[in-house]
């Protein structure tokens, strides 16, 4: 694997826990471990990134501005990956957090 296919990845993992503590803080009936929230996060990072880029499609660019999207960071840190990240953590975290919560009842 080279760094341009796994950099988008490694942002929609941490965008993807960023967006699980985020919930998690917020709700605190859940009462989650760290755990559960860090593996919801970055597994709901990799997964709403994964929605949205396919919601969102691919537009039309220039050649130009497709060259300079796809050298180092540009590409990673792009819409798809930062807020499908942290949404896709979040709705699972909050998921996740719902279940546990009723599974202690």
């Amino acid at each position: 694997m080279d760094m341009n296919t796994l950099l988008p990845i490694i942002i929609q993992i941490i965008t993807g826990i960023i967006g699980g503590q985020a919930v998690g803080a917020a709700i605190k009936t859940a009462a989650m471990g760290q755990l559960p929230k860090i593996l919801a996060g970055a597994v709901g990072g990799v997964g709403g990134a994964a929605i949205l880029g396919s919601l969102l499609g691919g537009g039309t660019i220039t050649p130009e501005a497709a060259a300079a999207a796809t050298s180092g960071l540009g590409s990673a840190l792009n819409l798809k990956n930062i807020v499908g990240g942290a949404g896709g953590g979040a709705i699972l975290t909050a998921i996740v957090g719902a279940v546990m919560g009723a599974m202690k009842k």
